[in-house]
């Protein structure tokens, strides 16, 4: 397990969401619970059908949320950018994991026990309002994520995906190349389509001139023209 790395001012900033509408002594609780873990690139964080241990919050890297398919396709279900929290959600429903996380870049996570988070929430009705919000906005966006990538053709949804990239995680200094470097199975499996289709469509986008490609390096030319695809499906 990795050490802790930051000071406790430093985390309870990090974790302010959760840290600030606990008492004094609840903050004793959880600086005395919580520790830090270093995950590299590709790194697994937790796998299908583990049992959850922790409250996960990301205070550095980039964490994808995925789950195996049919025929070993793995499908993307969540990005997870700092300072968000996961891994808590199978807790709260009494079943083990139906997903797997793991790292997409080195990446710094906080783990706090869930039986810590558990206590605190019957304690804390203010925590578990917060919980209570964050559970719902999950589901609001799983909900459409859903329809999007089942009723949308493969164009519609891969200009989504590269958008919700650029939302999640923003564009470089130069204000066009996304801020994450996906492979092209990566990009395929976030967009519910095989990796062969996901070159192509990326190799049209390029040749209308709607995006750049360099490497895993994207490049969003046509903000506007992209949208508009996704619009339409």
């Amino acid at each position: 397990m990795g050490k802790k790395t930051l000071s406790n001012t430093e985390i309870s900033k990090s974790i302010s969401d959760i840290w600030e509408p606990l008492t004094e002594k609840q903050r004793e609780l959880l600086e005395d619970s919580y520790h830090l873990q270093s995950y590299k690139k590709n790194e697994v964080i937790y796998d299908e059908d583990e049992s959850p241990k922790y409250l996960m919050c990301l205070l550095s890297g980039k964490v994808k949320i995925y789950k195996d398919g049919v025929g070993g396709r793995s499908q993307i279900i969540r990005m997870i950018k700092p300072v968000e929290y996961f891994g808590y959600r199978a807790h709260f429903a009494k079943e083990d994991y139906l997903t797997a996380a793991s790292a997409f870049e080195t990446s710094l996570v906080c783990l706090i026990p869930m039986d810590i988070i558990t206590k605190l929430v019957s304690e804390n009705s203010e925590l578990a309002l917060f919980f209570i919000e964050q559970l719902s906005t999950d589901l609001g966006i799983a909900d459409e994520r859903t329809v999007n990538l089942t009723q949308k053709h493969i164009r519609g949804r891969l200009a989504e995906s590269l958008l919700f990239l650029k939302t999640n995680y923003g564009l470089e200094e130069d204000g066009y190349t996304l801020s994450i470097y996906l492979s092209r199975e990566d990009l395929a499996n976030l967009s519910n389509m095989t990796t062969s289709n996901a070159i192509r469509t990326l190799s049209n986008f390029a040749s209308e001139r709607i995006i750049a490609i360099d490497g895993r390096k994207i490049k969003i030319i046509n903000e506007q023209k992209l949208r508009k695809i996704s619009q339409i499906g």
